[in-house]
């Protein structure tokens, strides 16, 4: 089950964390992987070159998803050398923390552009290959903050939940051409961008979820595949949330 031999996947971000682990696991089912970088070309190299030791097939793509010209002439040339587009997993993101009163206007302009504005262009340029294969099937990668909320970050909050209402439209505009939009909603995942946070912090975080235990970037890269197989064909417009139970 969930095989994605033929199926081209763009992942962006995925040269570390949650985005390597999706890259990985997408190839181990069969897809051929575009990992997506912004600064990271040599970690890039590192995924695809570990995808190939494994026999699996790997591409990079360095772009920034924040800039929408180049969003659409990357994917244009993602598809001139593969031929389409099935996959897209749209895991790029960045976080800034902050309460309410103290945050700038321009944390709030980076965090839409590439949260939000980055994803729905990637959405946007690979949905057309999509639509001509009619087949797809687009995943955003949210967070549970995007549900629940948490304070000192209500911007990043507010991007998070965007993609869920961004989702269910996409869902309903594409369904007639058999693409699929759904939204993973991590918890508290062990990442190297996780890695900073105060030991004191974590015991706390990790305390409030049932399960009792941080989540894996495997326990994420899983949902992912399940959404962009033909299993999850008849899934659109869901949240599927990857949090251990700390939000239900």
């Amino acid at each position: 089950m969930f095989r994605l031999d033929g199926r081209i996947a763009l992942v962006t971000g995925g040269s570390r964390g949650i985005g390597r682990a999706c890259c990985e696991a997408l190839a181990e089912q069969g897809a051929t992987v575009v990992v997506n970088y912004l600064k990271g070309e040599e970690a890039a190299h590192q995924v695809a070159s570990a995808i190939a030791a494994k026999g699996g097939a790997a591409d990079i793509a360095g772009f920034d998803v924040a800039d929408s010209k180049a969003v659409a002439g990357a994917v244009d040339e993602i598809v001139k050398r593969h031929g389409k587009i099935d996959v897209l997993i749209a895991n790029a993101g960045i976080a800034i923390d902050g309460l309410l009163l103290r945050l700038k206007d321009e944390d709030l302009e980076q965090l839409y552009a590439t949260n939000v504005r980055g994803a729905l262009a990637c959405a946007r340029a690979t949905a057309r290959s999509m639509m001509r294969g009619r087949w797809g099937r687009i995943v955003f990668v949210s967070s549970v903050v995007g549900e629940m909320g948490n304070e000192g970050q209500t911007a990043y909050a507010a991007t998070k939940a965007a993609l869920i209402g961004a989702a269910k439209s996409i869902a309903r505009e594409l369904a007639s051409r058999n693409v699929t939009a759904n939204v993973v909603a991590p918890g508290y995942i062990d990442t190297d961008m996780t890695a900073e946070i105060p030991a004191d912090r974590k015991e706390q975080m990790v305390s409030a979820v049932p399960l009792g235990r941080a989540g894996s970037a495997s326990d994420v890269a899983a949902a992912c595949v399940y959404l962009a197989s033909e299993e999850a064909g008849y899934v659109t417009g869901h949240v599927l949330r990857m949090n251990g139970g700390m939000y239900m």
